[in-house]
């Protein structure tokens, strides 16, 4: 993978990136990245499909299409309905989010943006499979470079990393897929960087899934801009008051140029993609696995329960704040909600994340009896979680049921879904959609690296 530098600029970080940009097309990807690659976007499309109808997705929807006019690109949600490239970004990338069931890594939400904004510029310029793929390595490699380089949690300064973070890789994925040269990705990358926002004081209302949305649609924006001619300034991540700084919780961010090596290895391969077995916070998700293990274990009913005590990190103790959820929106950032849906219904999924469920009295009752504590240690690749996460449910009787220290969620990078789990998972999503129709899109995107024109993914096209 190329890294030099932008000419006239020497080695700083912003154009090392620029130059790693600019050499998306000749990255070569090996098949089990490939593969990872691919059920990203399977899983995306899949949460997509499964949030067509939520709120959020149809008010910026109808805010888009009541403005829509010129060219019409790309399609929302797989539909007949197509809109610009970036309007299909910003509705796609939202509904990917909305239900908080898509992937995580970088402390954040990779694909909820990353993808959106690939299918967008890849219908409107007909780029093939392989051609997404290696655009959304080069998006996932410059966001991990740059969170990498933090030693505090952006969580607890109130910065949401997906927001932040995914407004840069999103452009650097767009600028790789279109070509871009080194100085053109150099300044769609700056353009980006003034374009970045999102704040986790609005986990639990719809703003949040618009955080992806908008990333996705703001890095075609700016590479649009950049391309029109627009500039940003030379060192606009590395600047004493550039990108990092001003987002970074404490000052403490290395601001130096990459190492002489950087590119040699792709952070992809070592950090992998963590697919969500449940639509909520991935904060809670090890939490809702010990839970349910306990409860079919010991087969534990709501009434034998005297209090549950969990410990985890002080940053998901932070986004899991709702502990009286009155809704689906709020409930999926409450631990309470967590460990109450795994007693009462013994499943966390979509139908437990509806309204009606949330404010069932049997429900509603067990939020006083969860105890939150917090322990001070970090996971290694995903330093907003603890080491691990702890579960003890006190029954009345007096027994303590302990689920010792629990270091990987199902799905995580670590322990992934296998293929079947995550056709069940897309077959769930899409379940009131038309079978021939899903299982024909899910026949397409399986194909995805030997996909010749990603315009013509959907069925019928």
């Amino acid at each position: 993978m190329s890294t030099r530098p932008v000419p006239r600029s020497g080695a700083g970080l912003t154009a090392r990136l620029a130059g790693v940009v600019a050499a998306t097309h000749t990255r070569r990807i090996q098949p089990a990245l490939e593969r990872m690659i691919r059920n990203g976007f399977i899983d995306t499309a899949a949460v997509m499909l499964a949030a067509r109808e939520e709120a959020v997705t149809r008010i910026v929807r109808g805010w888009v299409e009541s403005r829509s006019g010129g060219a019409a690109h790309a399609r929302i949600l797989f539909g007949e309905t197509r809109v610009g490239a970036r309007d299909a970004a910003l509705v796609n990338g939202t509904a990917a989010h909305a239900l908080d069931y898509d992937d995580v890594g970088l402390q954040g939400h990779p694909s909820a943006v990353l993808v959106p904004a690939l299918l967008a510029e890849g219908e409107r310029s007909h780029a093939s499979g392989r051609q997404l793929i290696a655009a959304y390595v080069t998006g996932f490699e410059v966001w991990a470079e740059l969170i990498a380089r933090e030693r505090g949690l952006h969580h607890l300064k109130g910065w949401h990393p997906t927001g932040i973070f995914g407004t840069v890789a999103s452009a650097a994925a767009v600028a790789g897929l279109r070509g871009l040269s080194d100085e053109q990705a150099w300044h769609a990358l700056g353009l980006a960087a003034s374009m970045a926002a999102g704040l986790t004081a609005n986990f639990g209302s719809m703003a949040k899934p618009f955080h992806a949305g908008r990333a996705a649609a703001a890095g075609i924006d700016a590479v649009d801009l950049a391309q029109a001619g627009m500039t940003a300034a030379p060192d606009v991540l590395e600047h004493p008051k550039g990108f990092l700084v001003a987002v970074s919780p404490e000052g403490q961010v290395d601001l130096d140029p990459p190492a002489d090596s950087y590119g040699e290895e792709l952070r992809l391969a070592s950090i992998g993609l963590t697919i969500k077995k449940y639509p909520a916070c991935y904060a809670a998700h090890r939490v809702i696995d010990a839970m349910l293990d306990l409860v079919h274990a010991h087969d534990v009913q709501p009434d034998q329960v005297d209090r549950v005590e969990v410990t985890v990190g002080p940053a998901q103790a932070s986004m899991l704040r709702n502990r009286r959820p009155m809704n689906a929106l709020e409930a999926k950032f409450s631990m309470q909600f967590a460990v109450a849906a795994a007693l009462v219904a013994r499943a966390c999924g979509l139908a437990q994340l509806s309204d009606e469920f949330v404010v069932r009295p049997e429900v509603q009752a067990l939020f006083e009896l969860v105890e939150v504590h917090t322990v001070d240690t970090r996971h290694p690749t995903e330093p907003t979680l603890a080491k691990s996460d702890r579960v003890r449910i006190y029954l009345k009787d007096g027994r303590c049921l302990d689920s010792g220290e629990v270091f990987a969620a199902r799905g995580d990078a670590s322990c992934p879904l296998g293929d079947k789990e995550l056709i069940r998972k897309f077959e769930d999503c899409t379940r009131t959609l038309p079978l021939a129709w899903r299982n024909r899109l899910l026949a397409n995107l399986l194909a995805l690296p030997d996909a010749p024109d990603v315009s013509r993914l959907v069925p019928g096209t």
